[in-house]
């Protein structure tokens, strides 16, 4: 893997607790380096990503390179929050892939019509979730170029 990939963030905001905790259990059984963070829903993302609260101290939220977004969650669902971080210039060229348990063709037009970059329908097996954080990882940290930095226009 390309030492790049160590420096880069994964930001998952999901409420289920087991869906957290097989994520990052995933990420160990791929064998990634990537730091992966935890949200536990839409207002605790948007405040992470403005350093405000509980993420306001230096080095509590470092900058994410991906973010995986569950859209089911408690006070501000992840397409309230997908439509706040399109709009916003400093934040827009952040890659987000939702991964959720919902089927409806509604949720994935919607998604993309606000310019989510993947829609991902969450396994059911263990195995399955590790392949798509090995495919992930390989996909947008070895394969695609990311800006380096964020800039407002």
């Amino acid at each position: 893997m390309d030492n790049n990939a160590k420096s880069i963030t994964i930001l998952m905001a999901d409420d289920d607790e087991d869906d957290r905790l097989m994520a990052k259990e995933a990420l160990e059984e791929a064998r990634l380096a990537n730091d992966l963070r935890f949200v536990v829903d839409g207002e605790d993302l948007m405040d992470y990503l403005h350093h405000r609260g509980k993420y306001s101290e230096a080095g509590t939220s470092p900058a994410p390179g991906l973010i995986l977004l569950d859209l089911n969650m408690p006070r501000k669902d992840g397409r309230e929050a997908l439509r706040e971080i399109k709009a916003a210039p400093d934040l827009r060229t952040i890659p987000i892939v939702v991964l959720t348990t919902s089927k409806a063709e509604e949720d994935i037009c919607r998604t993309y019509d606000l310019g989510v970059n993947s829609f991902i329908i969450k396994p059911v097996s263990f195995e399955a979730l590790v392949d798509i954080m090995k495919t992930l990882s390989k996909y947008w940290f070895e394969i695609v170029q990311l800006p380096l930095e964020r800039h407002t226009p």
